[in-house]
């Protein structure tokens, strides 16, 4: 399941209703857990994300903590807990022992659990059904290493003489979801590192039958021995297993571990303390002064980095809190206002206003209160050196790999504007060229850039620009009817667009390593259905160009995949080819180019002309 890397397409906290119905979801899923259970994964006062992989797979986390349960295909009908959530709930699931490090080592190198390597107890094996979760544990520890779904029934296994898979390995111990704590879901993955290795500092003092002491690994390694004539009956079945299922797998830190090196370290794994739940990364809670500190510095931190006052003043303090102040905290620190002096976000910026660094007022209708000016000026404003965040480096290996296995399919299309004769001036008067191509952000950023320089903010409402001769002729000159008078004023949040609709639209494809530019919009692909002589159905695809598709190619793939003659023609009075597929193939057509070409859902035109 985790064994190729896969970037989340998204990171989200949970709403109450959608953590509600995790919350459900997990305790049908478990009947056995209990409500303290539940607590412990899923703090009440800790909030909840969720990245969302192309896969269609969820992982649900604890912010500031590691992933407690992961859902296979997004919708809630299989879930899993992660083994980092077992380490905390040992008994949240039923377990397979197996017999012994022999077949630890093909487990934790991403094999399915065999029946041979199964320790069967002396009442025999346990009655379960096909489809169940279990975890699987090594002998003398309550810490799992892995945890899967049962491939047959235990009468089912019985009938087949206790042989084939048992068990369909979903996660493991140190697989791609494990070792993606290293910076994707939590910052703090140098915890987990420790709890991993068993760094005494951060381990709960073990029970006395959860600590592993000589005696009880010489005792596991004397069942190891005794088991291995019963191994040698199912050898076979566990040689079947996937040569590379051993395989070595990478640290964070960039050296190689062998799959016997970690088998050897599984039996030292300690559990963490259950008394003390999935909780952020730092060990020694927060005061409340701690907070209040915390607060004022990553508001500092915000108004020295992110926020512009002509670009984003006023703002509302939500926007001002999720957007700049959440950000600006420090790696694995939880920033929760509730645990303030202040208790209430609008209480600390009427706080920081008494004081003078910022202006504040309330908007009645909202009922929420709105940034409206800073006063750049104010001693703790001037004497606060915000903290420099270099951008970490991609690791040249790590990237040459990715870049290898991306297709040559791969689609990136971009829309670009070029300034017009209407917008030169603005252009010119804040030093930027005219010839170049500008993003639609980095146009905006650029008439800001002017509204700043010629300090066209209204006085009176900061939510308003002044247009001056130069603004207002690239914005509306020749765009009002006659007689209509110019605006005066224009809103902020309208600026930028307005701004944008006054240049020139441009776009860029890249495919691999090819990419082009053209002018205007870019055009649509269409697909056509039509009838011909003798009531056939023929499609007809052309604008592929336009996505850097070529035709032949694309003909000769599509007579493979839909057994069916192709042909390329030109377009009869345009420039371009066009694709004739015989068959009324329109809908596998269109999917065939999003799914293999990458083409959006949005530049394909569909017409079937053979419906009535």
């Amino acid at each position: 399941m985790f064994k190729k890397a896969v970037e989340a397409k998204s990171q989200q906290r949970l709403s109450g209703a959608d953590r509600k119905k995790l919350k459900r979801t997990v305790k049908q899923k478990f009947p056995t857990a209990s409500d303290s259970d539940l607590d412990t994964l899923l703090p009440p006062k800790a909030e909840i994300t969720v990245a969302k992989f192309q896969t269609r797979v969820h992982v649900y986390a604890v912010e500031g903590g590691f992933p407690v349960f992961f859902d296979i295909d997004g919708r809630g009908s299989d879930i899993f807990p992660t083994v980092y959530a077992l380490w905390m709930v040992p008994d949240l699931l039923p377990a397979f022992i197996l017999k012994g490090g022999e077949v630890s080592r093909y487990v934790i190198g991403g094999a399915d659990l065999m029946f041979p390597g199964i320790l069967v107890p002396p009442e025999g094996l346990p009655s379960f059904a096909a489809g169940e979760t279990w975890a699987v544990k090594v002998p003398e520890n309550p810490a799992p290493i892995a945890v899967g779904s049962t491939t047959m029934s235990s009468a089912e296994a019985l009938k087949a003489g206790l042989r084939g898979k048992a068990l369909r390995i979903t996660h493991y111990y140190r697989d791609l979801l494990w070792e993606s704590v290293e910076g994707r879901y939590v910052p703090n993955a140098g915890f987990l590192e420790d709890v991993v290795f068993g760094h005494p500092s951060l381990l709960s003092p073990p029970s006395h039958d959860g600590d592993l002491t000589e005696a009880a690994c010489e005792t596991s390694i004397d069942q190891q021995d005794n088991t291995k004539s019963d191994e040698a009956e199912g050898s076979s079945d566990v040689n079947e297993l996937p040569s590379d299922s051993s395989h070595a797998l990478t640290t964070p830190n960039n050296h190689e571990i062998t799959a016997d090196e970690i088998t050897a370290g599984v039996v030292d794994l300690k559990l963490p303390d259950n008394d003390s739940p999935n909780e952020p990364n730092d060990q020694h809670t927060l005061s409340t002064s701690d907070v209040d500190l915390l607060l004022d510095k990553c508001l500092l931190q915000a108004l020295h980095t992110t926020l512009k006052d002509n670009k984003d003043l006023p703002i509302p303090g939500s926007t001002l809190w999720s957007n700049h102040v959440l950000p600006c905290r420090p790696s694995g620190i939880t920033l929760d206002i509730k645990k303030s002096s202040h208790k209430k976000l609008s209480k600390w910026l009427q706080a920081k206003a008494s004081s003078g660094l910022i202006s504040v007022k309330e908007d009645k209708h909202k009922k929420e209160v709105v940034l409206f000016s800073v006063n750049r000026k104010h001693a703790d404003y001037s004497s606060f050196k915000p903290e420099k965040r270099p951008v970490e480096k991609p690791d040249q290996s790590s990237v040459q790999s990715v870049n290898e296995t991306r297709s040559s399919k791969t689609l990136e299309v971009a829309e670009i504007y070029k300034p017009s004769v209407h917008v030169n001036p603005i252009f010119s008067s804040v030093g930027a060229d005219t010839g170049k191509l500008y993003t639609a952000s980095e146009a905006t950023d650029i008439v800001f850039a002017y509204v700043e320089k010629e300090n066209l903010v209204k006085p009176t409402n900061k939510s308003l620009v002044i247009l001056d001769a130069t603004l207002c002729d690239a914005l509306f000159k020749g765009a009002i009817k006659k007689g209509t008078t110019y605006p005066t004023e224009i809103h902020k949040k309208d600026i930028g667009q307005t701004f944008v609709n006054r240049m020139q639209p441009h776009h860029v494809v890249t495919r691999g390593n090819e990419s082009v530019v053209r002018k205007g919009a870019l055009k649509t692909i269409q697909i056509m259905t039509e009838r011909r002589q003798g009531n056939k159905k023929v499609t007809k695809l052309s604008g592929m160009e336009s996505f850097l598709i070529d035709g032949e190619a694309l003909a000769s793939e599509l007579q493979k995949k839909f057994a069916c003659s192709t042909t390329v023609g030109e377009l009869p009075g345009k420039k371009g080819q066009e694709v004739l597929v015989q068959g009324g193939v329109i809908d596998d057509l269109g999917r065939h180019l999003v799914e293999q070409y990458g083409v959006p859902k949005r530049f394909i035109e569909v017409l079937d002309k053979t419906k009535r």
